[in-house]
């Protein structure tokens, strides 16, 4: 009799963990907290399952493409001047190139999309999208879902059923608010790094809005401005909020890359960091680290993001019954010396 073939799933079964995490244990995906004790056990689990990944025997369906789509909602100039992006998408190459799959890049802004993001599944250009920044108002992306179309989000939907890649954003909003005011600050700002309508945006504000609220201090709309992804939007940002009457003494930043120009436009107004204005960010980018003063912010795992992605989604392209549809990775907050400043 023909043994059954091991999969993925039936080592995290055995091994009391999710098959994304066998996924980074096997593959040794960096950045990733992961204890030592679970990286035993999934090993443990592999080794006494005779388990090899096989990327062969993983392309069950013929006539594909073999090919990933990774798109964001975003224009070409946003999307590229986003210094988390290069992470990311290094990590979805790698997963990908294990299954022998390609990945195609698409930045395409809702405006301009014009039915760019259908046609590229529906003229079977690539065999499923990863969406890296959904957007609540976005119906194209919506209408696809409800037709079970292969996609993986990196990010969000309220109340959609669609498989997905994220953070906590709410928790992770929290975890650098608090970090503020035990520090002494009462009156503290936010940058939000999109529109409103990107659903990371909304998330990271409802948990600096409720941060603020739990602990009995007032959401000043004055003390929040919103930001397009980019450097100099975070700079014209921290114009608008420094402007405020008394100013802020400490903002969180949504995204690193909108911090460099938020802190470039405090330094340039003649305060000083953490002195005048403390700040912490988002995403943990290598360049936060290099920052005059180093940026301290919220660690993500860019390239486990990226990785767990592409994973998910050519498991959903093979029509994997034992699919995990959500994976919640951890962050941290890493403090470095711009947050210093006490309560001015």
């Amino acid at each position: 009799m023909t043994r059954r073939r091991v999969h993925s799933w039936d080592v995290a079964n055995l091994a009391g963990v999710s098959r994304t995490t066998v996924s980074f244990v096997l593959n040794n995906v960096p950045g990733m907290r992961i204890s030592a004790d679970t990286r035993q056990r999934v090993l443990e689990a592999a080794k006494q399952l005779d388990y090899h990944p096989d990327a062969s025997a993983r392309r069950l369906v013929t006539g594909k493409t073999s090919i990933l789509g990774y798109v964001e909602r975003q224009s070409p100039e946003h999307a590229l001047s986003d210094a988390f992006l290069p992470q990311v998408l290094r990590g979805v190459h790698d997963s990908a190139a294990t299954y022998n799959f390609e990945v195609l890049f698409a930045p395409i802004p809702l405006e301009l999309s014009k039915g760019r993001f259908s046609r590229l599944l529906q003229g079977h250009h690539v065999d499923g999208i990863i969406l890296s920044g959904p957007r609540s108002d976005d119906q194209e992306v919506h209408q696809l879902i409800e037709a079970n179309a292969p996609i993986v989000l990196q990010g969000h939907l309220p109340n959609m059923q669609v498989a997905s890649v994220d953070v906590d954003n709410v928790k992770s909003a929290k975890m650098a608010t608090s970090h503020l005011i035990r520090k002494g600050h009462t009156r503290i700002g936010m940058i939000v790094h999109s529109p409103e309508a990107f659903t990371a945006g909304e998330a990271r504000l409802q948990g600096y809005q409720e941060t603020l609220e739990e602990h009995g201090l007032s959401v000043d709309p004055d003390l929040i401005a919103f930001a397009s992804f980019t450097s100099s939007s975070g700079e014209h940002a921290m114009r608008k909020l420094l402007k405020a009457i008394p100013r802020p003494t400490a903002v969180f930043i949504s995204s690193d890359t909108v911090a460099i120009g938020a802190m470039q436009a405090v330094q340039e107004l003649g305060y000083h960091i953490p002195q005048d204005l403390a700040i912490v960010g988002f995403d943990d980018i290598p360049m936060s680290v290099y920052l005059k003063p180093p940026l301290t912010t919220i660690h993500l795992p860019a390239y486990g993001i990226g990785w767990a992605a592409a994973d998910l989604l050519i498991h959903l392209i093979d029509k994997d019954d034992a699919l995990e549809t959500n994976v919640l990775l951890d962050t941290e907050l890493v403090v470095r010396e711009s947050c210093g400043a006490s309560r001015i």
